[in-house]
């Protein structure tokens, strides 16, 4: 079976989805792992109930966090890494070391509303007030530049006329959570 890590640094509600649709069958995979940059976090908290490994590297645990983070995906042998909401750029070094085995999602339909400081509420923000008429999600492969990287799918959604950036971002989330871990699944067949 196909080794999962995963980088989330909230709640990391994709994440919680995935684990399950993998302890449940739907994922051929094992959730092996999870790197944070905040050891408070929801994702941290539910890794640790359901015995997956964790590990909290950042600035404040290592003096050198990107090679840690590295080190960690080497020895643990990852097959994939997904992005649930991981609020850090990912180091270069281990971009390099994983040509295409690195997935996000998010929540626009790329190249619109992608890019740096461009996640969350700021995009479904920005969507709303440019009076957009559809929105949805995108999931590709991460790439050195941010939002950049080969798409896998994307799928879109029409915007209701009373549309708020919480009700966006909720609805788009629903779709988030299938659409994620059936392209996850597709890819560890």
């Amino acid at each position: 079976m196909k080794k999962l890590a995963f980088f989330a640094s909230h709640n990391g509600s994709n994440f919680k989805t995935i684990v399950k649709n993998c302890l449940n069958g739907q994922i051929n995979a094992t959730p092996e792992l999870l790197i944070t940059n905040n050891s408070n976090s929801g994702a941290y908290q539910f890794a640790k109930e359901n015995n997956i490994k964790t590990y909290h590297i950042s600035s404040l645990t290592h003096e050198d966090p990107d090679t840690e983070i590295l080190k960690v995906l080497n020895e643990n042998k990852i097959d994939l890494i997904i992005l649930a909401g991981y609020m850090k750029k990912i180091p270069s070094e281990v971009i390099k070391a994983f040509p295409n085995k690195i997935l996000n999602i998010h929540p626009s339909l790329l190249p619109k509303y992608g890019g740096k400081g461009m996640y969350g509420l700021n995009v479904h923000k920005a969507v709303v007030e440019n009076q957009e008429i559809f929105s949805g999600l995108t999931i590709h492969y991460v790439t050195e530049n941010y939002d950049e990287g080969e798409y896998l799918i994307q799928h879109t959604i029409k915007l209701n006329p009373d549309e708020t950036p919480e009700s966006l971002q909720a609805r788009i989330l629903e779709f988030e959570h299938i659409i994620y871990s059936r392209v996850i699944a597709d890819l560890v067949k």
